[in-house]
């Protein structure tokens, strides 16, 4: 259940809640009151179980009481212009929320459910949010604008180049088909909690499906743009024996820990593209390894596949937000000309021939100035919008009750 934890590289300005109502005692009853605004104790305990579930560095009562006065102050500044959003909107964004963690809605709040969050608490943390979003880039948008000048300079301080960073973890993938996907994800909850390196290593040779299991689960330096864009910034944010929150897949719940960051002198840059092929297979591991010993490029598949019905080949060239995220995270370990067959289709019928047939960085340089913008933009919009939430803090009237 913690796989919400996914999230939360991923909505930096997706913070916030609503007022409550307040006129129920108990927990009910004002805790703070921000320019009269009041936030209930029960207000700040749903944020910190909140915060407790996406595994929030300084979760608790403090940050969560924190975080609702900033809500509150957003809240104001918005209702000043007048600005909502739209009921259709927000169920957009609440979709989407979800399916960041590869959840549908319904599943989501199913997870928050079982960890005593209320669905107005997922609706109002998302809704103001969205719309804090919307209004800092309305207001400050003009202000926002990166000249080609600025764009030169960030490439230049960078090298021209992607950022040159390498991770080494460990992973774990269970299987988990239907019947026993909720064992499978308590298992995985148990494993999550560790810390240490050598329990990981022992749990990857117990339960991981992975070839990698007779070593631990243990994986050489890669670079963080092997992985899946969804989960960089999750993997990122791991110290050292942090494992992430379980990763939800089809068939299979993944986990993995950092044992290492390091930044490497001329870096590799991010593919554009990956090229890569899938051969749908009978005959499990065995045939997939005899297979194995006959091929040495994607091209080899042709003939391999030829006189049998299209769809047994497939052959794609994607960017790398748009490739499956099970397939996504075995081309990560590959070069390419090498393969993977740890993924199934069909309930475990068809084996996937995986093959890496190359990444393709052809054009990232005008990539890389349209990525290089978009980082400085949202970095001053961020400027903006935490000086325009420390002015109207630093005027507000917050009293503890």
């Amino acid at each position: 259940m913690r796989a919400l934890n996914i999230l939360c590289g991923l909505i930096a300005l997706t913070v916030g809640f609503t007022p409550l109502a307040t006129t129920a005692q108990g927990q009910f009853g004002p805790s703070v009151t921000v320019n009269n605004s009041a936030i209930t104790g029960y207000e700040i305990d749903q944020r910190a179980k909140l915060l407790e579930l996406f595994r929030t560095p300084g979760a608790g009562r403090a940050l969560a009481r924190e975080q609702l006065i900033d809500d509150r102050l957003k809240q104001a500044e918005m209702d000043s212009v007048g600005l909502r959003i739209a009921e259709g909107g927000l169920q957009t964004a609440l979709e989407e929320f979800a399916g960041r963690a590869n959840l549908t809605l319904d599943q989501f709040q199913v997870i928050l459910a079982q960890n005593g969050v209320a669905p107005e608490t997922l609706r109002d943390f998302v809704e103001i949010g969205v719309t804090w979003r919307d209004y800092v880039r309305s207001r400050f948008g003009s202000q926002a604008q990166i000249s080609e000048a600025e764009i030169d300079r960030a490439l230049s301080a960078s090298g021209g180049t992607a950022d040159g960073i390498e991770v080494l973890l460990s992973e774990i993938i269970i299987p988990a088909p239907p019947p026993r996907a909720a064992s499978a994800l308590a298992t995985a909850e148990r494993i999550a909690q560790t810390r240490s390196t050598d329990v990981f290593s022992s749990e990857a040779r117990r339960v991981s499906a992975l070839p990698s299991k007779t070593n631990g689960g243990r994986l050489g330096w890669l670079p963080i743009s092997n992985y899946p864009p969804a989960l960089q910034g999750l993997i990122l944010g791991l110290g050292t024996g942090e494992v992430t929150a379980p990763i939800q897949i089809p068939n299979g719940v993944a986990l993995f820990q950092m044992r290492g960051v390091r930044e490497v002198p001329t870096a590799r840059p991010a593919p554009a593209e990956i090229e890569y092929a899938a051969y749908y297979m009978a005959g499990g591991r065995d045939a997939a390894r005899a297979l194995q010993d006959r091929v040495d490029t994607c091209d080899d598949l042709y003939g391999v596949a030829q006189g049998q019905p299209a769809e047994v080949l497939e052959r794609d060239s994607l960017a790398p937000s748009q490739i499956p995220q099970d397939v996504a995270l075995e081309l990560a370990r590959l070069d390419p000309g090498e393969v993977s067959y740890n993924l199934t289709r069909a309930n475990g019928q068809t084996t996937v021939f995986l093959m890496l047939c190359n990444r393709l960085t052809a054009g990232r340089e005008d990539a890389d100035r349209e990525a290089v913008s978009n980082q400085l933009r949202s970095a001053r919009l961020a400027g903006f919008a935490d000086a325009l939430l420390a002015d109207r803090r630093a005027s507000a009237v917050i009293v503890d009750q």
